[in-house]
């Protein structure tokens, strides 16, 4: 089940996609009770869902998901995120496991798992993902606490809606490079389908919270047929 707390993003250590309801919500509250914040969902729609309001760590993915598969998933995954992505399933052919990993999951976990050896591998994996993280971004007025996803203006903490946070970061992230529109619906809204329109307006909302004089902007720069970027001059 997705969450979402007013407009505020939540961040979970692992999110567990898994059609077998039952095993997904018990392994995430067998996580709980050791340190590692979980979710899980049940399929394919509900993970892209899930990732447009949170962000994760880690995913653990299983390769049925009723009329989707897995395989399918992480492809699309992959051209988003490189967090990593462990597969959990019962298939035990060598093709599936070397097909898993050559789309881009990190490991292949076979069913049934050891509780246990599973989250220990999680925990592994976190540790070995999580060590290059940046937790603050400064610049002139603005300022942004990764860790609590907090964004300020001048010391102000401002509110940002879920898409404006993840927008905002992103420009950031491509930082002083011209991000194109098709780009920005694929990492921040996850498809293809979303408008010009809707873009505009997301942008446009952002520059009135963040921007001196939102009329004239100087962080966040229109490239006129392209996209966006976010202007961080050297001083």
């Amino acid at each position: 089940m997705v969450k979402k707390i007013g407009c505020e993003i939540m961040h979970y250590d692992c999110l567990i996609v898994d059609d077998e309801i039952p095993l997904a919500q018990s392994t995430a509250e067998y996580f709980n009770l050791f340190g590692v914040n979980s979710s899980a969902v049940f399929d394919a729609d509900a993970c892209i869902e899930f990732l447009k309001f949170n962000t994760v760590d880690l995913i653990l993915l299983d390769i049925n998901l009723g009329e989707t598969s897995g395989f399918d998933l992480c492809q699309s995954l992959r051209k988003q995120t490189q967090i990593p992505i462990l597969f959990i399933s019962a298939r035990q052919s060598d093709d599936d496991i070397l097909l898993a990993l050559h789309i881009g999951g990190d490991d292949y976990i076979r069913k049934p798992y050891s509780l246990n050896v599973l989250l220990a591998k999680v925990k592994v994996t976190l540790k070995r993902y999580g060590t290059k993280k940046i937790d603050f971004y400064e610049y002139q007025h603005l300022y942004i606490d990764y860790s609590a996803q907090k964004v300020s203006i001048h010391g102000q903490p401002i509110q940002l809606k879920s898409l404006e946070y993840k927008l905002l970061c992103y420009l950031i992230e491509n930082r002083n490079k011209v991000v194109s529109k098709e780009d920005i619906f694929n990492h921040v809204w996850g498809d293809h389908f979303t408008s010009d329109g809707t873009l505009n307006v997301h942008i446009r909302h952002l520059r009135e919270k963040i921007e001196e004089a939102p009329d004239s902007p100087t962080l966040i720069r229109t490239v006129w047929g392209i996209g966006y970027s976010f202007n961080e001059q050297s001083s």
